[in-house]
């Protein structure tokens, strides 16, 4: 059987130290992606973050972190399944870093296809939220998913 992977990446106009930190505190990640965090990602920890358009906190336990470089961790990312993210930072110049990300494998069966849809939707819109709030200071999410709670 086939397997999927999420695969995502864009380019954003600040150095990897700084979405970097962006990315790993959660007081920074409360401005473009979660409404709350338990605690900044340390290797080795688990902690949880909260969606504003969802009731529940999700789990998060960090693998790996090589500073200015790559965030690892696992996750709830599909129905009862626990996934791996990596998130990598390449220097493209002094001012510009590509932000990759992959999730993943399931197997390419009707829940894996639904959810490579879903998770996939949901990392183009980190990746542009990211660069909203690091380059201009704008929080897209806010707002954005009231009507899921409707």
């Amino acid at each position: 059987m086939k397997i999927l992977e999420i695969k995502t990446a864009l380019q954003i106009a600040k150095p990897k130290a700084k979405i970097y930190q962006a990315i790993i505190d959660p007081e920074h990640m409360k401005h473009y992606f979660i409404a709350e965090g338990s605690g900044m990602m340390e290797e080795g920890k688990s902690i949880s973050w909260k969606f504003p358009e969802f009731e529940e906190y999700f789990p998060v336990n960090v693998l790996k972190l090589i500073p200015n470089e790559l965030i690892s961790f696992e996750w709830e990312g599909a129905k009862d399944k626990i996934l791996l993210v990596e998130i990598r930072l390449v220097q493209i110049s002094n001012s510009n870093t590509l932000v990759k990300i992959t999730e993943g494998a399931i197997k390419a069966d009707d829940f894996g296809i639904q959810w490579f849809g879903r998770n996939t939707e949901g990392w183009a819109n980190f990746l542009a939220c990211l660069k909203a709030y690091l380059e201009f200071g704008i929080n897209l999410r806010k707002g954005s998913f009231d009507f899921i709670k409707k």
